[in-house]
């Protein structure tokens, strides 16, 4: 069993080309930022610790997110390929993770890091818009809702969650940039890291990853 992973600031696109990337193969997608978010609207144990560092754009502590990805892990089988999106985030979640793998005989066999301009990730993610009923995403420039403030789908409120306000999102970047240096010189010594422009088209760049994974193109 194999695994690849996708790298990147709080909006450079890894939950869009995960997806993606998902639709075009076997790949299972693990996004360890919709698990939290369920644990957190479920109230769960895990989510209860994980809301208070969200809630202020810090990262959620390494027991609490490999309590969240063994769980996953432990629901497949061993002929199953995952793709993580925002994990790890640091160079000791990275060592977990490969240890985690390694219990049922896996590997991280990828990593991809998309990057983008920070005026780039605050624009996309200052305009994020979330249904308060179905969860559906919007952008007030890039994907606006028909009438403002209500989702497509099913007349919901939209709301800009507190993660997504500009100060928060300036705190997650901080964070991000520290707190992951280490963590991209750990897998380009491994020779695993692959760096993509996440400032194009979404489908120039989910060519890109698909050609490298050998799974053709769109």
């Amino acid at each position: 069993m194999k695994a690849i992973i996708l790298m990147g600031a709080p909006g450079a696109g890894k939950g869009s080309v995960a997806e993606r990337i998902r639709e075009c193969s076997s790949f299972v997608h693990v996004s360890t930022g919709d698990m939290l978010r369920t644990a957190v609207k479920e109230g769960t144990e895990i989510g209860r610790k994980a809301e208070q560092f969200m809630q202020r754009g810090e990262l959620v502590p390494d027991d609490v997110m490999v309590r969240v990805i063994e769980g996953r892990l432990g629901q497949g089988g061993d002929s199953i390929s995952y793709m993580f999106d925002g994990f790890p985030r640091t160079e000791t979640q990275a060592v977990l993770l490969e240890k985690a793998l390694s219990k049922i005989g896996g590997e991280v066999d990828r990593v991809y890091y998309l990057e983008a301009a920070r005026k780039v990730l605050l624009d996309r993610l200052t305009g994020r818009r979330v249904c308060r009923l179905c969860g559906a995403n919007y952008h007030v420039i890039n994907i606006p809702p028909k009438q403002d403030g209500t989702c497509d789908t099913c007349g919901g409120e939209l709301y800009q969650r507190a993660d997504d306000m500009e100060k928060t999102i300036e705190n997650r970047l901080d964070v991000f940039e520290k707190q992951t240096e280490m963590l991209i010189s750990h897998y380009e010594d491994k020779g695993l890291l692959k760096r993509f422009d996440s400032d194009v088209a979404v489908d120039a760049l989910l060519n890109e990853i698909l050609r490298d994974l050998e799974v053709g193109e769109l």
